[in-house]
């Protein structure tokens, strides 16, 4: 990975305006954050910043706007719940770029920090547009992408404003570029991929990507009815993409090519209907009734990829085993997550995990805080898995 410029290399900033780019696009009932998971991730690199003097200027977007002012979209919402974790007071301004949002930030003191209004309110955004880019860029000095979650987007507060002015990576940017090298930039091998999920559709392009960079490939979740299926097995009413066997064969192919060994599960949990709790079966693969469905991975299975697992030095997981939503078909997914997180803390395997369900599902099994690391971003972990470049960290190294 290209080097890129970090907080270490900032110099002395006091009284310097720094537009830092977070993401802050947290979930919200009732009024009130109910998960600031995203604002802790953020809290470093704003205080680090105000500490050291800067009149900190957060650029974030919330919800989907679309262009236009919605007040239930508004970052005024986000204010108290981000001063809370912070433990300072956070200013809010009512826009970000224009002379009136020039003249509050003016007002505001060394070591100061405001939230901007959603850059989403403005359409040029979303669209790069150089104008916006330009007026947003008058308002600082220096600029500060710590936002990896919003990093696959050429936006004007993601990719724009990085060529604008003098761009550095925050602290959860640097964290999460550092974890991201080591589990599959620059990995020690042997390395080993987890991907679950529904379908197989959706992560073509990552299992494509992996089977060349990784050594083992375990595969899971709906999309292993895909691959089953298109070895010969009768997956009865089970999801599964029958037409993308053909697919799913030359992955296979491509895997055997470059020596990925593929895992799939050959004992599963069934049952009759989708729902919590109802009667199940453990079977092998060829067993599988034409009423039954495969929601989980069987134990057998499960510990046969923990053996593997064993003999590896470096994991990225994305995806979960099973339906893990709804009990028992968690079983798989938490004890395989159980293995990984013990041969983590015991020091023989460097473990990465990222995207939405990915992160649930660790937390469900107790040991996201045991993995290496774990990324909160969704998109931008995805399209960094399919080995694609993503503009926001493109426009740090350039």
């Amino acid at each position: 990975m290209t080097n890129f410029r970090t907080l270490d290399d900032l110099g002395d900033i006091r009284g310097k305006r720094v537009l830092v780019r977070e993401d802050l696009n947290v979930p919200m009932a009732d009024g009130r954050v109910t998960d600031d998971t995203r604002l802790r991730a953020a809290a470093p690199t704003i205080a680090e910043l105000a500490d050291k003097g800067a009149k900190v200027l957060i650029l974030a977007h919330f919800g989907r706007p679309k262009g236009e002012r919605k007040p239930d979209m508004s970052l005024a919402l986000l204010t108290r719940p981000l001063a809370d974790v912070l433990g300072r007071e956070v200013t809010f301004i009512d826009d970000c770029q224009g002379e009136d949002a020039a003249k509050v930030v003016d007002l505001l003191a060394d070591g100061g920090i405001a939230i901007l209004e959603n850059t989403r309110f403005h359409k040029g955004e979303e669209k790069n547009d150089p104008a916006l880019v330009a007026a947003m860029a008058k308002l600082g000095d220096l600029y500060v992408n710590d936002a990896f979650s919003a990093a696959h987007r050429a936006h004007a507060s993601t990719e724009g404003l990085a060529r604008a002015l003098p761009a550095y990576a925050g602290r959860s940017m640097e964290a999460e570029l550092q974890a991201l090298e080591k589990a599959l930039g620059k990995p020690e091998h042997p390395v080993a991929a987890v991907v679950g999920g529904a379908k197989v559709s959706t992560k073509l392009d990552v299992l494509q990507h992996l089977v060349t960079k990784v050594d083992h490939l375990i595969i899971g979740g709906g999309m292993a009815n895909t691959f089953l299926a298109a070895r010969g097995v009768d997956v009865g009413k089970s999801l599964c993409e029958h037409d993308l066997a053909d697919t799913a064969r030359a992955i296979l192919d491509a895997a055997e090519k470059a020596n990925c060994i593929v895992h799939l599960p050959y004992d599963v949990v069934v049952a009759k209907e989708f729902r919590a709790n109802p009667p199940v079966r453990t079977v092998n693969v060829h067993e599988v009734a034409a009423d039954e469905m495969i929601l989980d991975v069987g134990p057998a299975a499960v510990e046969a990829l923990g053996d593997a697992l064993k003999n590896c030095r470096t994991l990225v997981w994305n995806g979960p085993m099973g339906a893990f939503e709804t009990p028992p078909f968690d079983t798989a997914t938490v004890s395989l997550a159980k293995t990984a997180a013990a041969l983590t803390t015991g020091g023989s395997l460097v473990s990465v995990a990222g995207g939405g369900d990915t992160v649930a599902a660790l937390n469900q099994a107790g040991v996201a805080d045991e993995f290496t690391f774990v990324s909160t971003a969704g998109g931008a972990f995805l399209e960094w898995m399919e080995g694609k470049e993503l503009p926001g960290v493109k426009a740090l190294t350039a």
